[in-house]
């Protein structure tokens, strides 16, 4: 699942996100799907704890938790 950005033109909002698949982002400020896909930095290779942290993270916030194993999301 690779992480995209966003720009949002209806509400000038700029996001990244995981992309699934065929799925079709939602700008989460304005619900918007006329999206801009925007180039990105390049992914840190390995997996060092700060890199995973950061993504972990980020896919907390945005409600993604499939990248923690079942252990990890009992301690949540």
């Amino acid at each position: 699942m690779p992480f995209y950005s966003y720009h949002c033109p209806g509400c000038d909002t700029v996001f990244e996100t995981l992309v699934r698949g065929d799925e079709v982002p939602a700008c989460p400020e304005c619900g918007g799907q006329k999206l801009e896909r925007l180039m990105s930095a390049a992914a840190v290779h390995g997996k060092t704890k700060e890199a995973l942290g950061q993504v972990r993270a980020q896919a907390a916030r945005e409600g993604h938790l499939s990248n923690y194993s079942r252990s990890e999301l009992r301690r949540k």
